[in-house]
């Protein structure tokens, strides 16, 4: 008599929930090291897979979904010297991005503009994009890829496009009522009003000062310590140049303009006050320590992923702003 033969089963992955007296889902969050699962449940499911000799098959998951259960992070900055990829901006919000994604089962794809047409950017799910850019040319260029798209930024009128930032407009009024309370007359805004969160923050510096000040504004190209040094040495060197305060759209360029400012014998902020914008750590240690406009970027970076996730899922998402405070310390 001939022997019998066995016929091989593939075991599901609900076969797996039913022998860990567990859901699919809780099953699929385990192997993918979801920190939904308590670490316990992982494990049992894990070793109980693994006896069975199941293996979750990741690329069949997404085929069956019709995802890659990825998103693109594209990064509208130019790194230069003075101005490294390892500043708070951007790192801070790729940190609350990351950490809410990864939790939600996604991977991260960093990216940049120049680099839309790869396969792993193609294949996202959406795409998070970390500044406007100048006239909002990098919004512009990702919509024609009609993938789901959050940004970080400021609103603009007639967008269609999701937006999450910090609220521009209030850091430069907080910014105002400093130097009106000092009685400064004679101010300086400091930063390229051709990004919409620069233009944000001069407009609401202007509107509050409600004609009470003078304001200059000056218009770097770059976000950098020698921009800042730059462009207030080249105002000290006009005749008649008069200015008590300075307000700059970053840190960086408040810390330039400060140096400028002592290499002329004026001192900070007896002579004239200074404020930058994002509170970097390096702002409560320059000498003297700096005061700024505080934006909370990790939690930036959770709500673009929790933008990012409703959209994906197919709910009904709104752009939000979030709050600044005006960290006072010695400028």
């Amino acid at each position: 008599m001939p022997a019998k033969k066995t016929v091989a089963t593939t075991l599901t992955m609900e076969d797996l929930a039913k022998l860990a007296g567990v859901s699919k889902i809780t099953v699929s969050r385990a192997l993918r090291d979801s920190p939904l699962v308590t670490p316990e449940t992982r494990e049992k499911i894990r070793a109980l897979a693994e006896q069975q000799g199941y293996r979750f098959n990741v690329s069949a998951r997404n085929l069956r979904m019709g995802r890659s259960y990825s998103v693109a992070v594209v990064v509208e900055m130019t790194p230069v010297r003075g101005r490294p990829m390892s500043d708070p901006y951007p790192l801070e919000l790729l940190g609350g991005i990351t950490q809410e994604l990864t939790t939600a089962g996604y991977s991260v794809v960093l990216t940049s503009k120049q680099l839309m047409n790869t396969a792993p950017v193609q294949g996202a799910d959406g795409l998070i994009l970390l500044g406007q850019g100048s006239h909002g040319e990098a919004v512009r260029a990702l919509q024609q890829t009609a993938m789901p798209l959050v940004v970080w930024g400021a609103p603009e009128a007639d967008t269609d496009y999701i937006v999450v930032g910090s609220d521009n407009r209030k850091g430069g009024i907080s910014a105002a009522e400093r130097f009106i309370s000092q009685g400064r007359q004679k101010l300086v805004f400091l930063g390229d009003v051709d990004h919409a969160e620069v233009q944000e923050r001069c407009a609401g510096f202007i509107d509050a000062m409600g004609g009470m000040a003078t304001v200059h504004i000056i218009r770097p190209k770059a976000f950098t310590f020698e921009a800042g040094f730059d462009s207030i040495s080249s105002l000290l060197k006009k005749k008649g140049a008069s200015f008590d305060g300075v307000f700059a759209a970053s840190d960086l360029l408040a810390m330039g303009a400060i140096r400028a400012l002592a290499e002329k014998n004026l001192r900070v902020p007896e002579n004239v006050s200074v404020i930058g914008y994002d509170d970097t750590p390096g702002a409560a240690s320059f000498v003297p320590p700096l005061t700024s406009v505080h934006q909370y970027l990790r939690d930036g970076g959770v709500l673009l992923a929790k933008k990012m996730l409703g959209l994906i899922e197919g709910h009904t998402v709104a752009s939000e702003m979030l709050p600044t405070t005006l960290m006072v310390r010695q400028t």
